[in-house]
Formats: C-alpha cells, sequence, structure tokens
C-alpha cells in the first residue's frame, strides 16, 4: 500500500508538473499573441470606428510662415509660438479643426528632450484652437542634404526653395544610421502614444518622389529600393509603440490605385501597413473624385492630406464638396505666404519669376492675415461651419 500509495503521489506530481508546464507554454504562447495582436495594423471595424468619432477633418498643410522649412520652425532658436498662435488662430478661424505638420529626424538628434518639449508646446497651442495635428515623421520632397544650425534664405520667387528631405541621402543610404532613426520614430510615438491632442501620424510622405524638377540630379540612385526596405521598418517602429493614433502614408502617383495588380511595391506597401489611408491629388474635381473611389475599396477612412494647385484646377470650390460628399479628410497646401513662398508654381524651378503670380499656386491668407480671395474663403467657412 504504501509503495502504490507513493506512486500515485508521484505520477499526480509529475501530472501536475506536465500541467503546470504546459499551461505555462499556453500562457506564454497567448502573451505573445496578445503582443504580436496589439503591434499590427488596425481592423478595419477598428479605423472605422475611431473615424465615426472625429468630425469632418478640415485642415491645411502647416508651418508659420517665418519659417522656411521643418528645421526652422522646430530648432530653439527659430520656434516662434507668437506666429503659430496667431496663424493657427486664423486657421481655426476658418474652420479648420486639423493641420498637417511636418517634424525631421535631425531635430529629435540634435535635442531630444528639447525637441519634445516643443512638440508638446505646439499641442498646448493647437489644442487652444480647437485643431489636432496630422505629424510627419520623414518626407521625400525637396533638400537631399538637410543640416541644423540657421536655414539659408529663401531665393527669391521660388517654390519651397529651403525645404529639406529626411532623412537625408547620406543617411537613407547608410543602413548602419538606421538606428537613430529609430530612435527618433519610438522616441516621438512612445512619449505621445495616448495623447488624444494628436489626430494621427503620417509615416512617410511621397515616399518614392524623386524630385526631378529640382533636386533630381543629385538625388540618391536606387532611391526607391532604400525608402521600401526604410518604410517598411518605419511602419514597425511607429506601430512598436502601441499609440491609440493610426498610423498612414499617402500615395500620389501612378495608375489606378484600386487595381492592386498595378500598383508599385511602395504603394502595396503604404496600402497595406498604413491604419487609414491617405492620398495626394493635385488635379481637377473628376481626377480628385476618381481617386476616392479607387480607394473605397479598401474599406478604410480616407484623408487627402494634399491638395489644392489653382493653376491646375485643383481649387477649394472644386475639391472640398467632393470630400464633404464622401466624408474624406482635406488638407490643403499651405496657409499663410511665407518663407516657402508656394505661392509660386512647382515651375519656378525652372521659369524665372520676378513678381508674385495673379494665380496663387497655394497658400490662403497674406502675411497679415487678409484672404488672398475673401470669395474663396467664403466659401471654405460655408462647408466648415455647417458641419464642424
Amino acid at each position: 500500500m504504501k509503495l502504490s500509495t507513493l506512486l500515485l503521489g508521484i505520477s499526480f506530481i509529475l501530472a501536475g508538473g506536465w500541467l503546470t508546464g504546459c499551461s505555462s507554454t499556453n500562457n506564454k504562447k497567448e502573451n505573445e499573441h496578445t503582443e504580436e495582436a496589439a503591434e499590427t495594423r488596425w481592423s478595419t471595424e477598428d479605423a472605422n470606428k475611431w473615424y465615426e468619432k472625429q468630425a469632418w477633418l478640415v485642415g491645411c498643410n502647416f508651418s508659420p510662415s517665418t519659417a522656411i522649412n521643418q528645421l526652422e520652425m522646430w530648432q530653439a532658436d527659430s520656434f516662434d509660438t507668437l506666429t503659430i498662435n496667431k496663424e493657427l488662430g486664423w486657421a481655426a478661424d476658418l474652420g479648420f479643426n486639423t493641420v498637417r505638420v511636418y517634424l525631421h529626424d535631425l531635430l529629435y538628434e540634435q535635442d531630444s528632450a528639447g525637441f519634445l518639449n516643443r512638440m508638446d508646446t505646439f499641442l498646448e497651442i493647437a489644442d487652444k484652437h480647437h485643431i489636432k495635428p496630422l505629424f510627419v515623421f520623414f518626407d521625400s520632397c525637396w533638400d537631399p542634404f538637410p543640416k541644423l544650425g540657421k536655414q539659408r534664405a529663401p531665393k527669391p520667387h521660388v517654390h519651397n526653395s529651403g525645404w529639406v528631405q529626411s532623412p537625408g541621402s547620406e543617411v537613407l543610404k547608410d543602413s548602419t544610421q538606421y538606428p537613430k532613426l529609430e530612435r527618433y520614430v519610438k522616441g516621438v510615438v512612445t512619449h505621445f502614444a495616448q495623447d488624444n491632442r494628436i489626430l494621427g501620424w503620417d509615416v512617410w510622405n511621397e515616399p518614392n518622389n524623386p524630385n526631378k524638377s529640382s533636386y533630381g540630379k543629385v538625388e540618391l540612385e536606387n532611391k526607391d529600393k532604400y525608402v521600401y526596405e526604410l518604410l517598411k521598418k518605419t511602419f514597425d517602429w511607429a506601430r512598436a509603440s502601441q499609440p491609440s493614433q493610426p498610423l498612414t502614408s499617402g500615395l500620389w502617383d501612378g495608375g489606378d490605385w484600386s487595381d492592386s495588380t498595378a500598383l508599385t511595391e511602395i504603394q502595396r506597401l503604404q496600402l497595406e501597413a498604413s491604419d487609414i489611408i491617405s492620398f495626394h491629388n493635385y488635379e481637377d474635381p473628376a481626377s480628385f473624385e476618381a481617386r476616392i473611389k479607387q480607394l473605397e475599396k479598401y474599406g478604410r477612412p480616407i484623408l487627402c492630406t494634399e491638395y489644392m494647385a489653382r493653376p491646375n484646377k485643383s481649387t477649394f470650390e472644386g475639391s472640398l464638396p467632393i470630400a464633404k460628399k464622401y466624408n474624406v479628410g482635406a488638407y490643403n497646401w499651405g496657409f499663410v505666404d511665407g518663407k516657402t513662398q508656394t505661392i509660386y508654381a512647382w515651375d519656378s524651378w525652372s521659369k524665372s519669376y520676378d513678381a508674385p503670380p495673379k494665380v496663387w499656386f497655394h497658400d490662403i491668407l497674406r502675411k497679415d492675415g487678409t484672404p488672398y480671395s475673401k470669395e474663396e474663403v467664403a466659401f471654405i467657412k460655408s462647408l466648415t461651419k455647417a458641419t464642424n
């Protein structure tokens, strides 16, 4: 009896240990699955639930008129809170409830704590005006050789003569420098991951833009290949912090976006990794509406994060009612005429101008806050005030 009892006891102990081991293994697998799920793209249902809570999103791509680029906007010596407050107040007066704002990796590398504090100050100002920013991490447009410090003066009559890429080409082509980009993205998202003053994160602006009409001759060879690999990583870095805000990266070129066989590698990644879909369009109303219809098939909220180039027939009167009809968020390029000089067209890089154009390319207000077009401003207000 004693031997039988002993053997039976040992059997129970071994069985219990085995069950405990199985339970531990199962719990570990469940935890791993939960962690993995938390770091994956939002479901279509979750994305649409988030969007249902938003008012109709209308705003602009914003930098203060006193800044030529992202670096001048955010560096400590030139961070102009007076102008930011004044101009965001003007934006709120138009009925804008969101702005798209560019960051830069060099700012975090230079002074991470100071940069995060300035972002927090910007958010305090924006929140006072009931405006939620969509922050942009990386940008493939314009000057591929960004440098910290005092920024150069604008080149007279030239569109975005001082705007800079992030990361610069020297970093983009050197994967050994990617850890500092990872620190930047994770550092910013982690700091603000649960901040409801932020609308979302635009991971990369026009990632495959070759800048043919401006810096094309000095652009990185095979830029697309470098961008594709880093874009994948950037989505992962941003998502690792489990932000409460959605991620996106906007399509901007190419053919029919509803045809998966026609998509480039980068476009496919943008569509498959974004929580909410975004796009750019600087064409006429028919093209604007066609792009929306192409993207509707993906079943997710849609933002147009760049539009409005008057000479191209991309106007508030043409595009904004369509955006409202389809409940698509809309961010025009430019706000107050300033150092970016985007009242001039893209062709100012190859065509000489000696005076402001009669028809502004971008922007809405003059430096004193008066509108380029009173009729245009009245039209914008008629749509935003009725909804927001």
